[in-house]
């Protein structure tokens, strides 16, 4: 079985140069290859999850060159948890790409896709710090040919902007990793975390600047305030099925602090203490009140949603920085929701941008097929921000309840709920304009409009891909005792990384399948 753990890496990176060879010039060809392998990966990823559900820790040394010195693939129920998102979540986006036809408006979309596909999971099933940098650097090749798919001069600048603010994110992290070997020598993070522990205090200077560049380069990724500046504009500007699979790319950075900070520097390292409360609970803060204040500002509607999805990953933060079992499993609940909704709005900005002038905020003709997108709107806006029945209210009650008993309980509580309460209102003004506020088509004179007018409804395969993802938040929805049940055992694993640890260190140059002991 520890075979099929590099799978998920190897299939999309198979696909991509294929498409381009092989389908260059046949899009139906390049389509079914492509949902074909997002498919597949659908089957290997779950399969990759229910192998470890029972706290199993998969291992793959690449030319069976054992760690710390080979290249290591590592599957535990973290890892598999955001590979199987991640390949649900490419589906409907895939899907979505194709019925509303932006696969056609410029060249190598499929290919792009499954190399973007490969960064993502390889980022989240690597076991060291250089390969993490490395699919990163993958991350940001495919996503700039991707954010300037089908061009134009503000799709342009804003993928510039993207690239410059990644590049100094990729810098940051060379930086930390030439000093974290320098002080230890490795940078096998199951290594690392051993490492690190035998490091005295009158030589954690060196350690400690790499500890804070890393979470610099983190926070980048996640878009946290103060490095948010990207992500607007580049959200706003991507084409709707890419700025629907960058939801998930947020969560890449989240992702990496959550492995990080609690197997190679725990909150009750010495070396590094204080670096987790100081520094990121209250940029995770800020970057609420940033994000829903963004959204009752916003005078368009893709701009609204991007500024939501800095809220949301400002909640994630919160939630991942009180560096608690109970923060964390609230994180990874929350993850999972706020990666679905996400992706969902940016879906539903495209079917009201294509029936509308523009994206701005005031009232114009009804858009196509205004009754289905409302519902959509309405289920997704309801989601986002945090109201019953949906996921979305179940994660910021485990996040409120994760920060009970913390030093920040007051500020934890407040921003939440404030900000929860701004996000309503400004989802809630957008939505009256654009469904309830539209002006008549009929002109003045009272000649109606001819149909020729009309704008086209959207197909029925882009209204099943959104509808797909609402499907997959009220199943999160639905099933939250076991999912939350779930995370909270994916949090005791991180909390005790023995297992992983032993797997990847003490395993002599052999495929490996050990099982973790009893929690």
């Amino acid at each position: 079985m520890s075979h099929w753990i590099i799978l998920p890496v190897i299939l999309p990176a198979i696909l991509a140069p294929f498409i381009v060879l092989a389908a260059r010039y046949h899009i139906t060809i390049q389509r079914v290859f492509s949902v074909a392998g997002v498919l597949a990966q659908i089957v290997l990823t779950a399969g990759l999850a229910w192998h470890v559900s029972d706290g199993t820790v998969l291992l793959y040394q690449l030319g069976d060159w054992a760690a710390p010195f080979g290249i290591v693939v590592v599957g535990d129920r973290l890892s598999t948890l955001m590979v199987l998102l991640t390949s649900v979540l490419a589906l409907f986006v895939l899907l979505y790409a194709i019925g509303s036809k932006w696969d056609e408006r410029g060249r190598h979309f499929h290919a792009l896709y499954q190399f973007q596909l490969m960064g993502i999971m390889g980022a989240f099933l690597t076991g060291d710090l250089f390969n993490l940098f490395v699919f990163f650097e993958v991350l940001l090749i495919a996503s700039y040919g991707l954010m300037i798919h089908a061009g134009g001069d503000a799709r342009l600048r804003a993928g510039v902007q993207y690239v410059l603010y990644n590049l100094v994110g990729s810098t940051l992290f060379l930086f930390a990793l030439g000093a974290i070997y320098a002080e230890a020598g490795t940078l096998n993070m199951a290594d690392l975390a051993q490492r690190a522990q035998l490091i005295s205090e009158e030589a954690t200077v060196g350690i400690r600047i790499a500890a804070v560049l890393l979470i610099l380069v983190f926070m980048i990724k996640a878009a946290v305030v103060p490095l948010h500046f990207w992500l607007p504009s580049s959200y706003a500007e991507a084409p709707a099925p890419v700025a629907a699979l960058f939801a998930i790319m947020t969560k890449v950075g989240a992702y990496a602090i959550i492995r990080v900070y609690t197997m190679v520097f725990p909150p009750d390292l010495e070396v590094t203490s204080g670096l987790h409360d100081v520094w990121l609970l209250p940029a995770a803060l800020i970057s609420i009140a940033v994000g829903t204040i963004g959204i009752l500002a916003a005078k368009k509607l893709d701009r609204l949603v991007a500024f939501a999805v800095i809220g949301s990953m400002g909640m994630v933060m919160t939630a991942i920085a009180m560096f608690t079992p109970e923060g964390i499993a609230a994180a990874l609940y929350y993850m999972v929701h706020s990666t679905l909704a996400a992706a969902a709005l940016f879906l539903i900005v495209d079917l009201v941008r294509d029936s509308r002038a523009d994206l701005r905020l005031t009232p114009q003709p009804p858009v196509a097929g205004a009754a289905m997108t409302a519902g959509l709107f309405f289920t997704a806006a309801i989601a986002m921000t945090g109201l019953p029945p949906l996921s979305g209210f179940l994660g910021k009650l485990l996040i409120l309840n994760a920060g009970f008993d913390t030093a920040g309980t007051v500020w934890i509580w407040s921003f939440v709920l404030i900000g929860s309460l701004i996000g309503i209102v400004g989802f809630g003004r957008a939505g009256s304009v654009l469904f309830w506020k539209s002006k008549s088509l009929l002109p003045e004179d009272g000649d109606e409009t001819e149909d020729t007018d009309r704008p086209a409804a959207p197909s029925v395969l882009s209204y099943a891909a959104v509808g797909g993802l609402l499907t997959m938040l009220v199943l999160h929805t639905v099933f939250a005792g076991q999912i939350i049940g779930y995370t909270n055992t994916i949090a005791a694993q991180l909390f005790a990384p023995d297992t992983y640890i032993t797997t990847v260190i003490e395993t002599p140059g052999k495929l490996s399948d050990k099982p973790a002991e009893e929690n």
